[in-house]
Parts: C-alpha cells; sequence; structure tokens
C-alpha cells in the first residue's frame, strides 16, 4: 500500500502491533486496543510520520524497542498515555512538541531523558508516581520552548527546581506540595497560570519571595489547601487568586496591599470571621470585579468593600441583618447573593432594592439578588420572594 497515508485502527482487540507498516504513513491510531508490543519497523524508517496515538493499551517498558522511531525523526505528535510504562521511552524524535505521559507508572525522570526534545512544547505527565527525588535540577533544563508542563496527581513535596523558563502554564495540583522556595519559579518570567490547589500548604511554607519579579503570571489556584492565612508576596499582577476552602480566620490590612490588578477574589470556604477583617484590607482593589466570601463564619458585611465590585457573593454565613449603607456606593454591582443567612425582614425595605438601587443609593444600576426556596422558612418574615428576584 505504497500511497497509505493515514492508518487508523484505534478501539479494536489487537494485542500486538504490525511489524512493517507503509513508509508512507503520515499518521497512526492504535488507541485503545490490548497492545503489548511495537516492533522496530511499526513505526521506524518513516520520514513521513506526524503523529502517533497509543494511549489506552498495555504497553510496558520491554514491549517498546530502543530506537521504535529511528528513521522517523519528524514526528511531533506522540501520545502514550494509560499504559505501564514504567521510564520514559529512550531516543524519542527530535521533532516532538506534544507528548504525553500521564497515567503510567513513571517513578524516575532520568537525567537526559528529554535532553534533545528543544522543540517540544507541551509535556504531560500527570497521574504516576514521581517524586522530589524522582527530578532533579536537569531533568527539564533543555526543555526550552516547553509552554505547557502537567506534574498534577503526582508524589512531588515541593515545587521542582530547574523549570524551564519558557513555561507559560504549569499544572502541580494533587501532589503533596508544602514548600514552594525562594528561587523555583523566579527564572519562569512567561509564566501566567500557576495550579497549586489540592496539596498541603501552609502560609509559611510559601517563601515571601516566591513569586518576585513574575510580572506576567495573572492566575494562581491554591485553594483545597492548608493555608492559615493569606500568604504574603501574592504576585504583584495576578488578577485571578483562588484561596477558597483553606483555614484563613481573618484578612489583614495589608494581605492584598500590592494586588492592585487583581479582578477576581475567591476566598469562600474559610473560617473568615467579621471581626478578624480590616476595615482596610479591600482598599487597594480598585480593579476588583467579583469577590466570594461565601461559605465562611461573616455575622456582618465587611467594611471597606470595594466600589467597583460587580459579584459580591457571601452565600451560607452567619449575617442575621445588613447595616444601613453596607452597600453604599456599589454602583456597579450587579449581582448579590445572600443565600443560607440568617437574615430577617423587620421594616421597609430601605437596603435591598427600591426606586433608587442598591441600599437606596442614587444612581447605581439593576441587577440580581438572590434567596433560594430552602431558606423559604428561616427567611418567613420576609415580604418579598425568596425565589431570583429582579431588582
Amino acid at each position: 500500500m505504497t500511497n497509505l497515508n493515514y492508518l487508523y485502527l484505534a478501539n479494536n482487540k489487537l494485542t500486538l502491533a504490525p511489524r512493517f507498516l507503509p513508509s508512507t504513513l503520515i499518521s497512526v491510531d492504535f488507541a485503545a486496543n490490548y497492545l503489548t508490543k511495537i516492533y522496530g519497523l511499526t513505526f521506524g524508517q518513516k520520514p513521513n510520520l506526524r503523529s502517533v496515538y497509543l494511549h489506552n493499551n498495555k504497553l510496558a517498558d520491554a514491549g517498546l524497542p530502543d530506537h521504535m522511531f529511528n528513521g522517523s525523526s519528524n514526528v511531533e505528535i506522540l501520545i502514550l498515555s494509560s499504559n505501564f510504562l514504567r521510564h520514559v521511552p529512550k531516543h524519542l524524535p527530535r521533532a516532538l512538541y506534544k507528548l504525553h505521559l500521564k497515567n503510567n507508572k513513571l517513578e524516575k525522570i532520568p537525567p537526559g531523558a528529554f535532553s534533545e526534545l528543544s522543540n517540544l512544547r507541551e509535556l504531560y505527565l500527570q497521574n504516576n508516581y514521581l517524586t522530589d527525588e524522582g527530578l532533579d535540577n536537569e531533568t527539564f533544563w533543555k526543555l526550552s520552548s516547553l509552554e505547557y508542563l502537567d506534574l498534577s496527581s503526582n508524589n512531588l513535596s515541593k515545587v521542582p527546581a530547574g523549570l524551564p523558563r519558557s513555561l507559560v502554564l504549569l499544572h502541580l495540583e494533587k501532589n503533596a506540595i508544602w514548600s514552594v522556595g525562594a528561587d523555583v519559579l523566579t527564572p519562569i518570567r512567561n509564566l501566567e497560570y500557576l495550579l497549586l490547589h489540592s496539596n498541603q500548604l501552609r502560609a509559611e511554607g510559601i517563601h515571601p519571595l516566591a513569586f518576585q519579579g513574575l510580572k506576567r503570571l495573572h492566575t494562581v489556584h491554591l485553594y483545597n489547601n492548608a493555608l492559615e492565612r493569606v500568604p504574603s508576596g501574592l504576585p504583584r499582577r495576578v488578577r485571578t487568586l483562588m484561596i477558597l476552602h483553606n483555614q484563613i480566620a481573618g484578612i489583614g490590612r495589608d494581605d492584598f496591599a500590592t494586588t492592585y490588578f487583581l479582578e477576581e477574589l475567591n476566598l469562600s470556604y474559610n473560617r473568615i470571621a467579621s471581626p478578624h477583617v480590616h476595615r482596610d484590607a479591600f482598599r487597594k482593589l480598585r480593579l476588583l470585579r467579583s469577590l466570594d466570601l461565601s461559605g465562611n463564619r461573616l455575622q456582618t458585611l465587611p467594611p471597606g468593600l470595594p466600589r467597583n465590585v460587580r459579584v459580591l457573593k457571601v452565600k451560607r454565613n452567619e449575617l442575621s441583618a445588613l447595616a444601613r449603607g453596607a452597600l453604599a456606593g456599589m454602583a456597579q454591582l450587579r449581582e448579590l447573593y445572600l443565600t443560607g443567612n440568617r437574615l430577617q425582614h423587620r421594616g421597609p425595605p430601605v437596603l435591598l432594592g427600591g426606586a433608587r438601587g442598591w441600599g437606596g443609593v442614587p444612581g447605581t444600576h439593576s441587577g440580581y439578588l438572590w434567596f433560594e426556596k430552602k431558606e423559604r422558612k428561616r427567611n418567613h418574615k420576609a415580604d418579598f420572594p425568596v425565589t431570583e428576584k429582579l431588582i
């Protein structure tokens, strides 16, 4: 078959790959079979080959020949996810820009395993058994074009050193990370997304200089950790900060003093109590558009809420009343969520709604106010609907 370019044999019951395939192939898909063996000329000696899909098979290290891609140096995409590999395959094609090795049994990546892959842009290593000892300072150092690295769902206890400086997105969630050192992230000047959620981070485990100089870092996920306070030294240009589901008890005056560009802040499901929120805590957040304080221990709305917030969520707290003027000046507010509190209506509706807008403040715009049906009994004295109400 001297003209065959594309061969699709996915979702069958093959246990062995063909020993010989046409040299004209451009793409081969053997995904979701029962393959245990690849031969030297299955993918070798194919100069036009660009993509190989081998995920969801039963391949172990012994089933891959050392020079599996000998004479096929133009392969750009190699998908080996969901197999039984304990080692990174040897002699990978230099043209690779996307390599999937997730859902295998990798425990260690030896030095030099990626040393020839200077064109690699995406590397997927999640859901393996990688430890701190399984990576060293030179594991990734030759990957000068790498932009996407996924190390989530492994056994790391700290952020690895020697990460590529070209990274834009770094996945480190679902490990056992408790430490972010002073200089492991700072060389990554292009970093924009940092995902560290579902680890074991405490505030003292994040060095105050951990994010210094990361001017492009705009999205940081720190939720589902053990933070007892807002970490110091947050990225100065962060725009989205997710620190929900931690153990934060209060917000200090300077916790967000340098995050001038913050647009979305999620502090929900912590332990924040009203007396421990400084009245000037949000004074610098003039660009903030969304603030989520749900699931805390607030008895009153925090003072000094950012004036330009459009979405304010204070669900499932302990609010029994809203003080006069609590929402004054919030002319941009579009959505206010108060579900699951202890609010009761005891007089004219001067705070919520009316012709003059939120809190009776002139010039405010219309928006949405949520009280859910399940709160009907708690708010039984209310003379306004407890379903969605358009103000």
